[in-house]
């Protein structure tokens, strides 16, 4: 499977456009990392723990991206976008949220 942010695959052509695709991974967050990510609100730096949760939630999107593709019959997702956010669950926590979208395609045989 390719996945590309790119509109096309180098070397080849797209033969049939199979509908767009969507990938949602959703995590909770942990209130040792938040208070440590709190610390390092204060005291200014990068707060690895939330990079290797993001880090890995994209791999994750894209992982499930490429297997929403494969049950279409695809060889490849272009244009592929990934998002960031959070949902407010109550006053004490929220969710990060990483999406990531895409088209699959069905690509010409190489010759």
């Amino acid at each position: 499977m390719i996945l590309s942010t790119t509109d096309n695959i180098q070397g080849t052509a797209v033969a049939e456009y199979l509908g767009i695709v969507t990938a949602e991974v959703v995590y909770g967050t942990n209130a040792l990392r938040d208070f440590f990510a709190g610390i390092r609100d204060i005291i200014g730096g990068r707060t690895a723990s939330y990079e290797r949760v993001f880090e890995r939630g994209q791999q994750d999107a894209l992982n499930e991206l490429a297997s929403r593709a494969e049950r279409l019959g695809a060889d490849a997702v272009v244009g592929i976008e990934i998002d960031t956010g959070t949902v407010n669950i109550d006053q004490t926590g929220s969710l990060l949220l990483i999406t990531a979208i895409g088209t699959a395609v069905r690509l010409q045989a190489l010759r």
